[in-house]
């Protein structure tokens, strides 16, 4: 983010945490509810009435339960850091489902670093981790900060491997939560030499829906993923995936077809992934990619004036005509906006109406779909 933005005050990090802990309200509606309204106080007084409009009733997180919360991070010695702030990565600041808050503990710092992500097999080989914490050793001594998600196999190597140099662990839990039981010690030691990182709230517990968001946290963060071992079908891929979906480098380490831990690896490869054999390869990768720059994310985040809702009027004619449109198939809301004819704020504020009733889902690639 940038350098000079004000940190922001306890009611303002107070108002940002009802904002993101309120029931409907996902990374893509925090930042669309902002452009509307240019401030999360603002936003939680609008949220009633359009999810009335949508046709259900909303009740925005009290702040007592967010004045709780944030004892509880900072009783755990972590903090909480805003999407606005100028101690959030940058590079995950710019993709589209940003968390609009990182709970993180440890060395906040390292979140500016230059960020290489490695990931790969919970179930991994010997010599798969061996590679993951030797290259990492080796990445950390040139200067990149190494991020994964604290898995056994690989994740675990590449943490060990960059310890001394500097890495983020990017939890599915809590950041008080202990996830696998085996790794207490290797997390304790993160939180204290690099750091570790969750939009969660402190003591919930991971269960299969936060890993995915995990590891769009893992690939957002970072200029490019070094998949060391994966199955064809596995969470380093999806992680991969969504790296590729970012702009960022996909890196695989190839493997032998007779193992399936080599299937994922190979297969990003016969998709375009960059076949790397040692480090060299990566840095050599790295080098071109850090000079384009990432997509900046967007401004206005931190109590900017808004453009407010369109003409009543305007909207009763726009929500049939929109609501038909819609489908279970996601579609483009640009496309939405030019096949409507309607003026873009018309739409988007019908969007949010329908959005915070539950009655559509916000996906990647600024795409809306019917539930």
């Amino acid at each position: 983010m940038d350098q000079s933005a004000p940190a922001l005050t306890h009611d303002e990090r107070i108002d940002w945490l009802r904002l993101a802990r309120t029931p409907r309200v996902g990374p893509m509606t925090f930042r669309a509810l902002l452009d509307r309204y240019g401030s999360p106080s603002r936003a939680l007084e609008a949220l009633p009435e359009l999810a009335k409009r949508g046709g259900r009733t909303l009740t925005p997180t009290s702040s007592d339960a967010a004045e709780r919360e944030l004892e509880a991070v900072h009783a755990l010695g972590a903090r909480l850091i805003a999407l606005c702030e100028p101690d959030y990565p940058a590079a995950l600041a710019a993709i589209d489902d940003a968390p609009p808050l990182l709970c993180v503990k440890g060395n906040p710092a390292l979140l500016g670093g230059r960020i290489i992500a490695m990931v790969g097999a919970r179930n991994a080989s010997l010599n798969g981790k061996r590679i993951a914490e030797r290259w990492a050793r080796e990445l950390g001594d040139a200067g990149w900060i190494v991020a994964s998600g604290l898995a056994r196999g690989i994740d675990g190597a590449a943490h060990r491997g960059a310890l001394a140099t500097g890495t983020i662990a990017c939890v599915a839990g809590g950041i008080d939560v202990i996830y696998p039981p085996e790794h207490a010690d290797l997390q304790a030691a993160i939180a204290e030499q690099g750091i570790v990182a969750t939009e969660c709230a402190p003591g919930t517990a991971p269960t299969a829906r936060h890993f995915p968001r995990r590891n769009r946290l893992i690939a957002g963060m970072a200029s490019g993923i070094v998949v060391v071992e994966a199955a064809a079908r596995s969470g380093s891929l999806i992680t991969a995936r969504l790296a590729g979906e970012q702009g960022r480098e996909v890196f695989a380490v190839p493997g032998s077809p007779l193992d399936p831990r080599a299937q994922g690896c190979n297969r990003l490869i016969q998709n375009g992934a960059a076949l790397v054999q040692s480090v060299s390869d990566i840095l050599d990768e790295l080098e071109s990619f850090t000079v384009r720059s990432l997509r900046e994310p967007g401004s206005g985040y931190n109590a900017g004036e808004g453009v407010g809702d369109p003409d009543e009027t305007e909207l009763q004619k726009a929500r049939a005509l929109i609501e038909e449109s819609l489908s279970p198939t996601p579609t483009p809301v640009d496309e939405l906006i030019r096949d409507c004819q309607l003026p873009a704020s018309v739409v988007l504020t019908v969007l949010l109406e329908l959005e915070l009733a539950g009655r559509i889902e916000r996906q990647p690639g600024n795409r809306i779909s019917l539930l």
